[in-house]
């Protein structure tokens, strides 16, 4: 697939001013800026996390009244119920809350709804169990910032409700106690990206000061915050980055017993990154929603029994490995529609149905169709008697705006730029497709449908060191809005090694100058005939590190190839 290259630019006078300043390499100043660090004390901070970072809880709006409303219940002797959604943020966010209140109060449980039974987010089913159970208040975590009816039902059953939420609030509030979410247009909050169980993380922070606990009382709960950080794919910047940073480390050093148990059945060994959080852990956490129950995914991060915790973490382990079944053997009848259909194969939409397919893993379907026909893409199975679905997008495009704009033929939809859920009569699907397909074209750039390959600098081989190598390491954690930079070399020589491996893979020797550097490209074997004409060559690259018989040598990642121009 042909990809756009993009190649950052930056305000040439802040970088000279940096490296001024940081006396490091011009190309690493050129990224930083990039990142809006320009200044010493800016790149000190970036460089040297400290939980003293973290802002000061009390700063959230409201968070005043939910502690009040939490400790009056402590005083009250009344049952708290902890609510959550169903995915790795919801359920790392309801062990972190559920386990900080039960430390240090008696009358606490919790509670996931059914994905397929009660759908996201609040649900009347778990208003009614905590009506029937004699809870007068649920905390709601990671949802209920617009479930404004619901939550004037539980009203009428005398239940108050706190709400911890991340998600964009809408004109109208919930009736609830207090409401945590630094997206409130009046929050003063300084950091606007947290995700949900970050928000949680904010509120047991303040109820520690108020009990006079020690840090660690709260602090103990980092690794489920990064864990859910990386998963929610929330930007890695400020508070976010340092949760993440502190986070890992107590992954590597000391994790939580759930999460250990998870990292022992991926063979995980060590120098846990984030990336393996999002590729490895957080799939086995989400599988459990996808295919089956979400409650086994808390039991495993509250459970201090190293044998019991793996016992939940196989549970997963299993789900995870269904899911995994079902969404290869979904995507390969996705791709044989697609590919049977000349029609198909000519339009700027993918929207493909059968009623067999498993509901649980059609957005992850929509993701790997993305891979191979890169528009946005909505898959739809058959529930009940609707026809319903996961739609995902390409970088760039408003996918919600389109689905939006085909409300007429939907009963029902949600979601946000880049991922959505809906459901339609089944006699309204062919109209759907047409009008969805009508939409994207009218209002999609032609650029777009190009997958784009962000580029942070050109370099030259010769300032590929391993100090230079040493200061992007420190630039770790990575995620959104702090990625791992990605490099261009320009007019680079073919050694006369190169060759493919595994039938597969991709092993580069290239050069530069007389500067060499050997590389690797995952399943980009169909590139090896470009190395074959011997012309010089621009290529695109991470840096990585290579461990043979002992010795750790720089290695190109390689990301894409073409001829020089």
């Amino acid at each position: 697939m042909q990809k756009r290259w993009n190649i950052l630019s930056t305000d040439t006078n802040k970088v000279i001013a940096l490296q001024q300043a940081l006396k490091i390499n011009k190309t690493l100043c050129n990224i930083l800026v990039q990142r809006g660090i320009d200044s010493f004390e800016k790149a000190k901070k970036y460089f040297r996390p400290s939980l003293e970072h973290l802002h000061n809880p009390w700063l959230m709006k409201d968070m005043d009244k939910a502690v009040e409303r939490i400790l009056w219940t402590f005083n009250n002797h009344e049952k708290i119920l902890v609510f959550g959604d169903y995915d790795v943020d919801g359920t790392t966010s309801v062990a972190t809350l559920y386990s900080f209140l039960k430390a240090n109060y008696e009358h606490v449980d919790f509670y996931i709804p059914h994905r397929y039974k009660e759908g996201y987010g609040v649900s009347k089913a778990g208003i009614d169990f905590a009506a029937a159970n004699h809870f007068s208040l649920i905390i709601s975590i990671d949802c209920g910032i617009k479930s404004v009816e619901l939550i004037a039902y539980a009203k009428t059953l005398n239940i108050d409700f706190i709400v911890c939420d991340h998600h964009m609030p809408d004109e109208i509030l919930p009736n609830a106690v207090a409401i945590l979410n630094a997206k409130q247009k009046d929050c003063n909050y300084p950091y606007k990206e947290l995700c949900g169980c970050g928000v949680g993380f904010k509120l047991i922070q303040a109820l520690a000061e108020k009990l006079n606990l020690e840090n660690e009382s709260y602090l103990q709960y980092v690794d489920l915050v990064a864990t859910a950080i990386a998963a929610d794919i929330v930007p890695i910047t400020d508070e976010n980055r340092v949760l993440t940073y502190f986070g890992i480390k107590k992954v590597n050093e000391n994790p939580n017993t759930g999460i250990k148990a998870l990292i022992q059945l991926a063979k995980l060994e060590k120098n846990i990154s984030v990336s393996n959080l999002v590729f490895m852990v957080a799939p086995r956490i989400n599988a459990a929603g996808r295919m089956d129950d979400a409650k086994k995914a808390v039991q495993l991060f509250i459970e201090n029994d190293d044998k019991k915790a793996l016992e939940y973490a196989e549970m997963l382990h299993i789900d995870n490995t269904e899911r995994r079944e079902a969404d290869t053997n979904i995507t390969e009848e996705a791709l044989a529609i697609i590919q049977s259909d000349a029609h198909l194969m000519h339009k700027k939409t993918t929207v493909v149905y059968n009623e067999n397919w498993h509901k649980g893993v059609v957005g992850i379907v929509a993701s790997r169709l993305i891979e191979t026909y890169y528009r946005p893409t909505i898959v739809l199975t058959k529930s009940d008697n609707l026809i319903s679905g996961s739609a995902r997008s390409i970088s760039g495009f408003n996918l919600y705006n389109a689905i939006h704009a085909c409300k007429d033929y939907l009963v029902n939809y949600g979601g946000h730029f880049a991922a959505a859920g809906l459901s339609l009569l089944p006699e309204q699907l062919n109209n759907f497709i047409h009008a969805f397909e009508k939409e994207v074209s009218n209002t999609i750039h032609p650029d777009l449908l190009i997958p784009e390959i962000v580029i942070h600098a050109e370099v030259a081989f010769e300032e590929l060191t391993m100090n230079f190598y040493n200061i992007i390491t420190q630039m770790e954690p990575f995620g959104p809005e702090n990625m791992r930079p990605v490099f261009i070399s320009k007019k680079v020589i073919d050694t006369g090694f190169s060759k493919i491996v595994k039938e597969q893979h991709l092993r580069i020797s290239v050069k530069q100058n007389d500067i060499h550097f050997s590389g690797i490209g995952f399943n980009m074997a169909d590139k090896f005939q470009i190395f074959e004409h011997k012309k010089p060559l621009d290529i695109v690259y991470t840096l990585d590190i290579n461990e043979w018989n002992g010795t750790k040598s720089l290695q190109l990642k390689l990301i894409d190839v073409r001829l020089s121009e």
